[in-house]
């Protein structure tokens, strides 16, 4: 290891640590070199117009004779798909107690109720890999909180001790649930740190044998072949009394000292911070280009479901004009995840009234709404739990085809704006929402966790009038425009245009290669539009490949990628 990266990684665990960082660099960097010897050779790609990540649970198809992991391979080669979406992001794969995944109980094993590794190996042989480290919590069933319950050694600080009788009014609460849950030790009755749920014990990043611990997985899942590392729920990691305990310097620490690590042992590994809070939160973890690689735009959901509900894009639109992009760095777009649509992240963005019609529209179309318990003891909204696809849906006309055409053009902005796209399987399909999954598990999120039978699944696409045989083929003509233009490079700049219509956005794109410039104008009303267009005349719509008639005229709900000619 270089003396220079050696000597950054001394000085942040010094900044975590204190005097013993010196000690703590020694068994990290052991650690390092132990798995950079076992690497396999680097990715030396870096991302581009053909980038795209497909999110999806390990077992969302199964078939009978193979595992649910071979059957979601054969899926993606025998549709094409592995060709339009060129990275998967497996949804936790390894044992796990509940939030199906997300509370694990062994980080180096893969559930065997999904398969092996061998076959998450055949399945990068097609694709990239996108791996989760749930870093914040394990499950109580871990077998590290269990020693810690027996008053093991080092597991008996693992964990974080809390006296329920100090003030912890000031810790940031994501959850309407208690902070602290009493669990029986050995050494009596203690409340421990939990987070998200009972089952879910925050870890002690304070103890270095945990953050040592979890470096080690986080290269050993590098060495596995995952080229994108998401960390789930990383704002919390670190915990101070008297502190908010999220985002704290500490945590940032981290993920810089994480950066740091895999820019040593796996250059071409990215870093994907999680953090579902409010935009300018959320974009610190960019750092000053030294944390994440990419960041989830968690405000691009709402906003563009907003703007549908509203038939206005005045509030996205204002958003996307202010984004900064830091150079060497990415927004992960999105529409739709396993959380559902999360709505802090609209706080100052949008005015009350406004929001308070988003969450009424959407219990309107079946949605739960999760709340999180403020610092005044009331509960506000946190995430909205729909699938995104019926989040489009309009109860009083309902009509598969018009539904479809306007899922998809919330998709197709969502595409086609600068950055890398994250779509969740359930949108690749049109999945509405699953009340019955809801009804059996007793969690809002199930409503948007569906799981297929292949037999099922198939029988739904082949039918060729059904909305969500229309969305599938609708999303990979998508696909297939932003693989064929260099100005949809992830880096490829963006400019907000005015067309002169509240209910139309406008945005340019611009090849950082071959001059190319793309107009894409996307009608988010029910009702034809006209706009006002640049003084030059469109060559070509890239998504029908002919010269529009009228091009200053939308029918509904109708997205256009103009070609607008190319510049010096």
């Amino acid at each position: 290891m270089e003396s220079a990266v050696r000597d950054r990684i001394e000085a942040r665990l010094q900044r975590l640590y204190g005097q013993d960082g010196g000690v703590v660099a020694e068994r990290l960097v052991s650690v390092v070199e132990s798995r950079r010897q076992q690497m396999p050779p680097p990715n030396a790609t870096t991302w581009n117009e053909t980038d795209a990540v497909l999110i999806t649970y390990g077992d969302q198809i199964s078939a009978d004779g193979e595992t649910p992991l071979q059957t979601l391979r054969s899926w993606l080669c025998q549709t094409g798909l592995n060709q339009l979406i060129h990275t998967v992001h497996i949804l936790p794969f390894s044992p796990y107690s509940s939030d199906d995944g997300f509370s694990v109980i062994d980080y180096r094993r893969v559930d065997p109720a999904l398969g092996t590794w061998d076959d998450i190996t055949a399945l990068g042989e097609h694709v990239n890999l996108m791996f989760d480290l749930v870093l914040n919590h394990c499950s109580q069933e871990s077998e590290w909180f269990q020693a810690y319950l027996r008053g093991e050694e080092p597991y008996i600080r693992y964990f974080i001790e809390a006296d329920p009788a100090v003030d912890l009014s000031a810790v940031t609460r994501p959850r309407s649930l208690p902070l602290l849950h009493e669990f029986t030790t050995s050494r009596g009755p203690r409340h421990i740190w939990t987070t998200f749920s009972r089952d879910q014990v925050d870890l002690n990043f304070a103890d270095p044998d945990v953050l040592v611990e979890m470096i080690d997985i986080l290269l050993f899942y590098a060495q596995q072949g995952a080229r994108i590392i998401r960390l789930d729920a990383i704002a919390y990691l670190w915990k101070e009394l008297g502190t908010t305990c999220i985002h704290l310097p500490q945590t940032h620490e981290v993920v810089k000292l994480m950066r740091d690590v895999l820019e040593v042992a796996a250059p071409g590994t990215w870093l994907l911070t999680e953090t579902n809070v409010p935009h300018v939160e959320n974009v610190s973890y960019f750092g000053e280009r030294d944390e994440a690689h990419l960041v989830y735009n968690f405000s691009l959901p709402p906003l563009l479901l907003e703007a549908f509900v509203s038939e206005d894009v005045t509030y996205l639109q204002n958003w996307l004009a202010d984004l900064e992009y830091p150079a060497g760095t990415a927004y992960f777009n999105f529409t739709a995840s396993h959380d559902g649509v999360g709505v802090r992240p609209l706080e100052g963005l949008v005015p009350a009234a406004r929001f308070e019609q988003l969450i009424a529209a959407m219990r309107e179309r079946g949605a739960f709404v999760n709340t999180k318990r403020d610092s005044n003891g009331n509960d506000s909204p946190y995430e909205l739990n729909i699938t995104y696809f019926d989040a489009f849906s309009d109860p009083a006309a309902p009509d598969a085809g018009l539904h479809a055409q306007r899922f998809l053009a919330s998709q197709a902005i969502m595409l086609f704006l600068r950055g890398i796209p994250g779509i969740y399987f359930h949108s690749l399909v049109g999945t509405p929402n699953d009340h019955d999954g809801v009804l059996r598990t007793k969690q809002n999120r199930s409503i948007n966790r569906r799981k297929f039978r292949e037999q099922e699944l198939e029988d739904l696409l082949a039918d060729q009038a059904s909305a969500q045989r229309q969305v599938l083929d609708g999303y990979q003509q998508l696909l297939r425009t932003r693989q064929a233009n260099s100005a949809f490079h992830p880096d490829a700049p963006i400019e907000v245009t005015d067309v002169g219509s509240a209910a139309v956005l406008a945005f340019t794109r611009h090849s950082l290669e071959d001059g190319q410039r793309l107009l894409i104008v996307a009608n988010v009303s029910g009702r034809a539009t006209t706009i006002r267009l640049p003084d030059e005349n469109p060559a070509v719509d890239l998504l029908t490949g002919s010269v529009p008639a009228e091009p200053t005229r939308l029918a509904p709900y109708q997205v256009r990628v103009l070609q607008m000619g190319s510049t010096s």
